[in-house]
């Protein structure tokens, strides 16, 4: 049997390239429900076409419930909502995931990249593990390597693949629209986003299979703010120091207990921003 995990963040999806596209009750997140659903229904196609035997879809995107069920391939399952254990890669730590894909993920904090951020919309302009810059794709992809699970594919933007072939070199990665800003892309249809998606997920199907984990090693972790108060209301979280006025670190014995403090300081830095002046 092949196992495959979709992280499905919203991003990173066909046509999503400004806030409104991907912001919860928003009529522009009301029409791009169905091309986050229709990347997830390529990748799934797709993996099953490369032998995959069992395909669990994740939520990954803010209130974890984005995807429209009732269009949703049958042949795949979907963990839907919030408050999970691992949060963005959740079901990784069952021990039974042989390839976890990245799906409308985007770059990190203080990259460039469309609707570039990490976990917060705001606030956080930088992310560090061990001194390298992180953004969502290589802090899930060394939480999974800890299970033995290898990234298998990653949809995104231009810059979202670049960034990936740092921590996933391997894996296939299909760019559904490329950068000009922030905020703005040139977007390909959902027709041709989906037959590359499902034509790389074939291919990264090959590329399921567990591995030996990654042996747990003390983590140094790093964040940065664009407000000094910030640091100081991460304090709060237990291990957590403030090294400048707007950056903090704490060191966690292995990544999943660093990307779960990591989770409890964005919840309690999200709590601390104060209207316009974050």
């Amino acid at each position: 049997m092949t196992r495959i995990l979709i992280s499905a963040d919203m991003e990173g999806a066909t046509g999503v390239t400004w806030p409104g596209d991907c912001l919860p009750g928003t009529p522009g997140w009301e029409r791009c429900r169905p091309l986050l659903t229709s990347d997830v229904n390529a990748a799934v196609a797709g993996f099953f076409d490369g032998g995959a035997t069992s395909v669990l879809v994740n939520e990954a995107h803010m209130t974890m419930r984005n995807l429209l069920l009732e269009q949703l391939d049958d042949r795949a399952e979907l963990l839907t909502g919030r408050h999970k254990e691992l949060s963005m890669v959740e079901g990784v730590q069952r021990g039974d995931v042989d390839g976890i894909a990245f799906l409308a993920y985007h770059t990190g904090a203080g990259e460039e990249g469309v609707l570039a951020h990490t976990y917060l919309g705001n606030s956080l302009t930088g992310v560090f593990v061990d001194g390298v810059r992180a953004g969502e794709g290589l802090l899930n992809a060394l939480v999974a390597a800890e299970f033995g699970t290898p990234v298998v594919l990653v949809t995104g933007d231009d810059r979202t693949c670049a960034d990936a072939r740092g921590y996933a070199p391997e894996a296939p990665a299909v760019a559904v629209k490329d950068y000009v800003s922030r905020y703005a892309a040139v977007c390909r249809t959902p027709a041709r986003t989906a037959a590359d998606i499902r034509a790389a997920a074939a291919r990264g199907a090959a590329l399921a299979g567990r591995r030996e984990p990654e042996p747990p090693r003390p983590r140094r972790v790093e964040i940065e703010f664009d407000a000094e108060h910030l640091a100081g209301a991460a304090t709060v979280v237990p291990g957590v120091e403030q090294t400048a006025p707007r950056r903090v670190a704490y060191t966690a014995p292995d990544m999943y207990e660093g990307i779960r403090c990591f989770k409890a300081v964005t919840t309690v830095v999200s709590a601390a921003v104060e209207e316009w002046y974050g």
